[in-house]
């Protein structure tokens, strides 16, 4: 049985990023998708992400197979949605950017237990609102999004050179009147994500 989990990023996993970005980009561009294809996210995005402890990898048997970003709001693409509102637009928000997962791993629903950890994470934090955006033709985002109860709220434009119009989504959580500790499940991971 294999060992999955998730952790921070480090310099040193750079390469087996490297390698998940380009095989996310050569997927999507073999789906006639534009997402991606304008150069980004590039290297210098991926070092920011984790060089502030924004970048999450996906770990499957000490291998690093995904990776995504847990960035906080506010974010400038999002304040000029188009199309809808977003349903709590006044409390903090973290945002999941750049997902992707090593072709040979699909299948395996690691993006399940990769949104599954970074929501986890984001209450740990205190976060109780999520969003999203994916172009219109990637409907593998979509229908993750989609499994964990996030809701269309209309479009953004974010910086792509191609085509940037983005679907949004949002998730809201109940806010508990308890600490949010003792609302998550993922016990194992509370030290860590403590770590700020």
């Amino acid at each position: 049985m294999s060992t999955i989990y998730l952790r921070r990023t480090y310099m040193r996993d750079l390469p087996a990023i490297n390698r998940i970005i380009k095989d996310a980009k050569d997927a999507l561009k073999a789906a006639g998708s534009p997402q991606w294809q304008d150069g980004h996210p590039n290297q210098r995005t991926i070092i920011n992400d984790i060089t502030h402890h924004l970048s999450w990898a996906l770990v499957v048997d000490e291998e690093v197979v995904g990776v995504a970003t847990l960035l906080p709001g506010p974010e400038r693409s999002y304040q000029d949605l188009q199309g809808g509102t977003w349903n709590d637009d006044d409390n903090p928000y973290l945002t999941i950017h750049r997902v992707a997962i090593n072709s040979q791993y699909q299948g395996q629903h690691l993006s399940t237990f990769l949104f599954s950890n970074l929501l986890t994470i984001g209450q740990e934090r205190g976060y109780t609102n999520f969003r999203i955006d994916t172009h219109r033709l990637n409907k593998a985002m979509q229908a993750v999004a989609q499994k964990f109860g996030f809701q269309y709220r209309g479009t953004v434009q974010v910086d792509d050179q191609i085509d940037p119009a983005r679907l949004a989504y949002e998730l809201n959580l109940p806010t508990n009147s308890l600490p949010v500790e003792y609302h998550v499940n993922n016990d194992f991971m509370r030290p860590m994500v403590n770590r700020k």
